[in-house]
């Protein structure tokens, strides 16, 4: 297989926007484009409502991507009719629809073929996070290490709701414990970019659980089959050939708007920051 100079590679944003936001429901629109805060969103020194998923376009842009796909849920056409063609973010977006309710992994592997020998920033659009340049230092690493994914990793504010990453004494990625009832590890991963290798190694997961799924139709129902996770993925990357490496935000911040107190607290944090 040909491999592809890093400095030549393209950087795409990839955001998955499948989900029903049951938990903070009912909503006005899709909690992606919830307003959090406000902005100069136009760039003309007027201040506006800012949506959720605008802050972390923003980041994906700064770290060099010149464009997103989303990934939607049917019946969430307010998110490409509030960003439009991108010039609202000054990047050029494309919406990609997907019908599988598995887990994450199956919703972004929705978009395998436009994501062929390029570089993927992955962020979730309902989560607001600090600092703006956390997707440059992510592919910084990545340049360094040569590594095949990069994880990039957050002091926890409840570990039970996250993935949890263990690492072992020299930094390295031990495992991920995927939101864990009891624990006394302190880091959680938020975003992550990856290459060409990785996105092919998630697809070919992801087309392994839909052959298992097609094969036990008549043993399980939608209900009792168990979802997939991202962690779950990065799990079995971690035992494969591929490398793994990871970049501590000792400072970093991050709020998850996808609970009410969280929605709260992160409308009232940005309100204040203007």
């Amino acid at each position: 297989m040909m491999t592809l100079k890093q400095d030549t590679v393209e950087c795409v944003g990839l955001i998955p926007a499948g989900g029903k936001a049951e938990r903070i429901s009912p909503l006005p629109c899709s909690k992606e484009i919830f307003p959090v805060g406000f902005g100069d969103i136009s760039r003309n020194g007027q201040i506006r409502p800012k949506v959720a998923a605008h802050y972390l376009l923003e980041k994906m842009r700064l770290a060099g991507a010149e464009k997103a796909y989303f990934v939607l849920a049917k019946g969430k056409w307010d998110i490409p009719a509030y960003f439009g063609n991108g010039s609202l973010v000054n990047m050029a977006l494309g919406y990609l629809m997907t019908d599988l309710t598995y887990g994450v992994p199956f919703t972004i592997d929705s978009a395998f073929l436009f994501l062929k020998n390029k570089h993927v920033l992955f962020g979730f659009p309902d989560i607001i996070l600090q600092p703006d340049d956390v997707f440059v230092r992510l592919m910084d690493r990545m340049k360094v290490s040569n590594a095949d994914i990069v994880l990039g990793l957050f002091w926890a504010e409840n570990p039970q709701k996250m993935d949890m990453v263990e690492l072992k004494t020299d930094g390295t990625i031990k495992d991920i414990h995927i939101k864990p009832l009891q624990t006394n590890l302190k880091w959680t991963w938020i975003v992550a970019v990856w290459n060409d290798a990785f996105t092919q190694f998630m697809h070919d997961i992801v087309n392994r659980h839909l052959d298992f799924i097609a094969a036990s139709a008549s043993e399980f129902s939608m209900e009792d089959r168990k979802e997939i996770f991202m962690g779950d993925v990065i799990r079995e990357a971690i035992g494969s050939d591929l490398k793994i490496d990871q970049v501590m935000f000792s400072r970093g911040t991050y709020i998850d708007i996808g609970s009410p107190e969280d929605l709260i607290t992160a409308v009232k944090t940005r309100i204040l920051q203007l």
